[in-house]
C-alpha cells in the first residue's frame, strides 16, 4: 500500500505544482482486489464520520492505527490540495445483531476525502456492489457531500452510477456541482465503455463528472476523463500499454450558471408526436450482451427508420457520407429489465456497426469502423427522464463539440460530417421500474501498482 501511496504522492506533486484544487485517484488503487473477507481485513482502518473534526496528519493515533488516512492526510495538507482516495473501513459490531459477519466487523468499499489543511471531510461507503465479497452492504445508500469555494461535491463509486440512489439523488436533491467518482470499470462494447457511458451520464445529469478509473489492460479496464455538462474536458482510453496518465482541466466551479450550460430535455417530446416512419419487414432480433433487442438494417445510403419493441419506438433519420460495401448498421431498440440479473430496467435507442456483414453478429463489440454519416438524428419514445446521449467514433474516441441534444429529445450530429461512427445511442434508465433488491456481493477488481488518477482544476467563478 505505501508503494501505491508513493505513486499517488508523485501524482499529487504533479498535481498541486500545475495549480490543481483536487484530486481523484481509482477503486481499489492502494490495495487491489481478489480478497477474502479475511484477508482484506488487515488492510482495513477505522473511518470516522467526518464530523468529529479530524486532521490525521496531526492526531494520528486518535482513532487508533490509521497510517493510510494519515499519509493520505500528510499528503492533502503539504500540498494544498484536496484528496479523493478509495480505501477499505471497518466498523465493530455486536453479535446479538443478527446481521452482524462472523468477525464482529462490517467491512465497506469506503471513498475519503481530505482537504487543503488536512482534515477528513467526507466519508462514503459504497452501497451498489459488485463481485466484491469482502466487502458489506451499508444499511442504505449514503448521500455524501462537501462544500468548498470552488462549488458543491457529491461522491459515489463505479457500480453506483447505474442507479438511483444516491447517483441521481446526489444531483436532483441536493444540487450537487460536481460528481467525484472512482472506478474500477471494465469496458462493454458497444454501449458501456466507460468514456462513452460517463460522458453521457455527465451531459445527461447535466453536472461535472471527474472519474478515476483503474487502468488494467488484461482486465479490460481503462477509460478516465473530466467531463462537463456540455462536452468532454479529457479523456484517456488506451488498451496497449500499461502506462498511467495524470488528467487536468478546467472547469465551471458552479456548471448550472454557466452560459454553455444545456437546455432543458423532453425526452419523448418529437418521438411521440410525429408519425412514425415505415417500419421494415426485416425487423429480426440480436443480442447486446444478453439483452434482446429489435434490429433493422440501414440498407440504403440515406433514410428514415422506425423499430419498436413492444410499446417503446426509436426513429432515426441518416444520410452516410459513403456507405461502405463491408460495413453493415442497425438501428435498434431495447425496453426492458437488463442482463443476467434483470434488476436494472432500461430504454435504449442504438444505431451501431456490426461486426461483420453478418447480421447474426449484430450487437457484438467492435472496435473500427469507416463509415460516416453527413446527417443523423435519433429520438425515441422514452418513459423516463433519464436518458444519456452517447456518441462513440473509431478505435473507441468520443465526438465532443460534433453532436447535441435538441430540446425536443432528437440527438444530431453538427458542424460537419461525423467521423467513423461505431455507436450512436440514447441511453434510458427507468428506475421507479427497477427489480428492487439488496445490493449484495462485489465491483471491480482493480490494479496494485498501476495508478490513474483524474485531477481537475477548477476555475471558480
Amino acid at each position: 500500500m505505501n508503494k501505491n501511496i508513493d505513486i499517488l504522492e508523485r501524482a499529487i506533486k504533479q498535481a498541486a505544482e500545475q495549480k490543481a484544487r483536487i484530486i481523484v485517484t481509482p477503486e481499489d488503487a492502494l490495495y487491489g482486489w481478489k480478497f477474502t473477507r479475511e484477508t482484506v481485513f488487515p488492510y482495513l482502518e477505522d473511518i470516522p464520520d467526518p464530523q468529529v473534526n479530524w486532521i490525521p496528519c496531526q492526531n494520528p493515533h486518535r482513532f487508533g492505527h490509521a497510517p493510510v488516512q494519515t499519509r493520505l492526510s500528510c499528503l492533502a495538507k503539504n500540498n494544498s490540495i484536496y484528496v479523493l482516495a478509495n480505501m477499505g473501513d471497518k466498523k465493530p459490531c455486536s453479535s446479538l445483531n443478527s446481521t452482524c459477519p462472523p468477525n464482529g466487523y462490517y467491512q465497506y468499499n469506503t471513498n475519503v476525502v481530505y482537504d487543503t489543511e488536512g482534515k477528513l471531510v467526507a466519508r462514503y461507503h459504497k452501497y451498489h456492489l459488485y463481485s466484491e465479497p469482502q466487502f458489506d452492504v451499508p444499511e442504505k445508500p449514503e448521500l455524501v457531500t462537501f462544500n468548498t469555494t470552488f462549488g458543491r461535491f457529491g461522491i459515489f463509486t463505479c457500480f453506483d452510477i447505474f442507479f438511483h440512489d444516491p447517483a441521481i439523488t446526489l444531483v436532483k436533491d441536493f444540487h450537487v456541482d460536481t460528481i467525484l467518482f472512482p472506478a474500477a470499470w471494465m469496458n462493454v462494447l458497444p454501449l458501456l465503455t466507460a468514456i462513452e457511458f460517463h460522458s453521457a451520464w455527465a451531459m445527461g445529469m447535466g453536472v461535472n463528472l471527474l472519474v478515476a478509473n483503474t487502468h488494467h489492460v488484461s482486465l479490460n479496464m481503462t477509460g478516465s476523463g473530466i467531463y462537463a455538462p456540455n462536452s468532454p474536458k479529457v479523456y484517456h482510453y488506451d488498451m496497449k500499454t500499461e502506462l498511467g496518465k495524470i488528467l487536468l482541466s478546467e472547469v465551471d466551479s458552479h456548471p448550472r450558471v454557466s452560459p454553455a450550460y444545456p437546455i432543458a430535455v423532453n425526452w419523448s417530446a418529437y418521438a411521440t408526436t410525429i408519425k412514425p416512419f415505415p417500419v421494415q419487414k426485416n425487423t429480426f432480433r440480436g443480442f447486446i450482451s444478453r439483452d434482446e433487442f429489435n434490429f433493422t438494417e440501414l440498407f440504403e445510403n440515406a433514410g428514415n427508420l422506425t423499430v419498436c419493441q413492444k410499446e417503446f419506438c426509436c426513429h432515426l433519420s441518416y444520410r452516410m457520407l459513403k456507405k461502405e460495401e463491408n460495413e453493415v448498421y442497425v438501428l435498434g431498440a431495447f425496453t426492458g429489465l437488463h442482463g443476467r440479473r434483470r434488476r436494472e430496467y432500461w430504454q435504449v435507442c442504438t444505431m451501431l456497426k456490426c461486426k461483420t456483414t453478418n447480421l447474426t453478429t449484430c450487437g457484438r463489440p467492435v472496435q473500427t469502423a469507416f463509415t460516416r454519416f453527413e446527417m443523423f438524428s435519433l429520438s425515441g419514445t422514452f418513459g423516463t427522464e433519464y436518458v444519456f446521449p452517447e456518441v462513440l467514433l473509431t478505435e473507441i474516441h468520443l465526438s465532443p463539440g460534433k453532436f447535441e441534444v435538441l430540446k425536443d429529445g432528437r440527438l444530431v450530429n453538427k458542424n460537419g460530417s461525423s467521423g467513423p461512427v461505431l455507436t450512436v445511442a440514447l441511453f434510458g434508465r427507468w428506475y421507479t421500474k427497477d427489480y428492487v433488491y439488496n445490493s449484495c456481493g462485489t465491483c471491480n477488481p482493480a490494479v496494485t501498482y498501476l495508478l490513474i488518477s483524474t485531477v481537475l482544476m477548477i476555475v471558480a467563478l
